[in-house]
């Protein structure tokens, strides 16, 4: 339990490190991968090149100062960093090496403004956020060990299809190489993958979202090729993925996680909300729901245009086939090629106002997955429509303290 001087302290200094965050962030994670190398196989190396990771830490180390009298106003932040972290196989012995090198980069950094009363008052912070988090992701782990086909570590699987869905975005077929089960997950749930990257040298993992309803048989994944912004690398893994990996070969997966996910059991309307990659949860949710014919559900996605746009087949026909479930389609630039009222409904990107009448729906839940910048518009547009925010939930798949 902290004391209340110790949360003074905290929060005094909070705006100093936010100041400061990049150089301190920065400077901890070239010391922590010196002294420990070996954790380069847990950290995403793509975002640590762009410092989308640096950025996320010192963020996350300022909302956890700021909030520090209130941590209950966090808690579905550490519920969703917490199934990251399980996903990742971060273990308990990995959280004082994380603290001793972000304390003294704090110190080093900061120099004498830094005093010794700070640095114990940030120290018993950090332990108290470690031990919160170490509780969780190891309740998280024994739930999933203890489901029928569920596992611990990692498990090998084998690539039993690979299959192209649009220019960018290829789905594979995974099935556990000891025959037996796998375990079920709620729909929207992502698994961790771990590959070996020869370029790096290193183990890298990646989280994807389970594009399919359970089976209780195998996984399957929708991943994009990442191409890398001007002057980064493009995606280690999922360069490897489309290129490299072939029917038949062999990769390790991490049980199901994630708090991202419906309520299989409610009849309340349901609107899933995506843009580009981000329909890949939205598929596993779209096929349980579906499997009530008295939910009433609609599917609002925007893309590019259709040479880009996965799975969008399976949607259309969906749509003829259930009465009980709307499609809605928005390409920000068609192809010559591409049918509008068949292919997509509005050119432009998604807009909700558009569509209003028929996706603000009573007791309806909102389910948004996509690009950050697509994710923000939409939560406003429905509070700007009076949606309340304990119905819009939304997946961020990016970078926290061990995040991918």
């Amino acid at each position: 339990m902290l004391t209340q001087k110790t949360k003074d302290i905290v929060k005094s200094t909070a705006p100093v490190l936010a100041e400061h965050g990049q150089a301190i962030i920065g400077h901890f994670y070239k010391r922590m991968f010196a002294a420990h190398p070996e954790l380069k196989n847990i950290f995403n190396l793509s975002h640590q090149e762009r410092g989308e990771q640096q950025q996320a830490l010192a963020r996350a180390v300022y909302a956890y100062a700021a909030n520090i009298e209130n941590p209950a106003s966090l808690a579905a932040v550490l519920k969703g960093i917490a199934n990251k972290h399980a996903s990742l196989g971060v273990r308990p012995e990995q959280y004082p090496i994380v603290g001793e090198h972000l304390l003294a980069s704090i110190k080093e950094v900061l120099g004498d403004a830094a005093t010794d009363d700070i640095i114990s008052a940030w120290a018993q912070a950090y332990g108290n956020l470690a031990d919160i988090l170490m509780g969780m992701e190891s309740e998280l782990t024994e739930d999933r060990a203890g489901k029928t086909g569920g596992w611990s570590g990692w498990r090998e699987f084998v690539v039993r299809a690979k299959q192209p869905e649009s220019d960018v975005i290829t789905s594979f077929i995974l099935e556990p190489k000891d025959g037996g089960p796998v375990a079920d997950f709620e729909p929207g749930q992502y698994i961790g993958l771990a590959i070996q990257v020869p370029e790096l040298g290193l183990r890298q993992i990646r989280q994807y979202s389970l594009s399919d309803a359970p089976n209780g048989k195998s996984y399957r994944i929708s991943v994009k090729r990442e191409a890398g912004d001007a002057g980064f690398h493009p995606g280690y893994v999922s360069s490897l993925l489309h290129d490299h990996i072939k029917e038949g070969d062999t990769v390790k997966l991490a049980p199901p996680f994630g708090n991202f996910y419906i309520d299989v059991n409610a009849s309340t309307p349901l609107v899933l909300i995506s843009g580009g990659v981000g329909l890949t949860p939205m598929i596993s949710m779209l096929k349980k729901a579906l499997q009530n014919p008295a939910r009433e559900v609609a599917f609002v996605h925007g893309a590019r245009n259709s040479a880009v746009h996965a799975m969008k087949d399976r949607l259309w026909q969906a749509a003829q086939q259930y009465p009980n479930f709307k499609l809605f389609t928005f390409y920000s630039d068609p192809l010559p090629a591409d049918q509008q009222g068949k292919d997509y409904d509005f050119t432009g990107l998604v807009d909700i106002a558009r569509i209003a009448d028929a996706i603000l729906l009573q007791d309806a839940d909102y389910y948004i997955c996509g690009p950050m910048p697509f994710m923000r518009m939409q939560h406003d547009a429905l509070m700007n429509k009076k949606i309340d925010e304990p119905h819009i939930h939304y997946e961020v798949f990016g970078p926290d303290l061990f995040a991918e």
